[in-house]
């Protein structure tokens, strides 16, 4: 085989493995549901209710997502007396 054979070869390989990705990632991208700008908006409604109601419950999202045990709180107080 001469290299101009060798190469046309090798060029066709990978498009066909291109062509087989494409397909694959197309199929993929058609089942993604992406919701309808309605949605958004209902769903933007509902949480800004969710987090009238924490505040008025009082808890409070950014200790939870801290921890309630207040381990970062001490560490930080450490590094203050030092």
């Amino acid at each position: 085989m001469s290299p101009g054979v060798l190469g046309f070869i090798v060029v066709a390989l990978i498009g066909f493995a291109l062509y087989l990705l494409i397909k694959s990632m197309n199929k993929q991208m058609s089942k993604i549901q992406v919701p309808r700008e309605s949605e958004l908006d209902d769903s933007a409604d509902g949480r800004a209710s969710d987090a009238a109601g924490d505040r008025a419950g009082g808890t409070d999202g950014v200790d939870e997502a801290a921890g309630a045990d207040g381990a970062d709180d001490k560490v930080v107080a450490d590094k203050k007396a030092e």
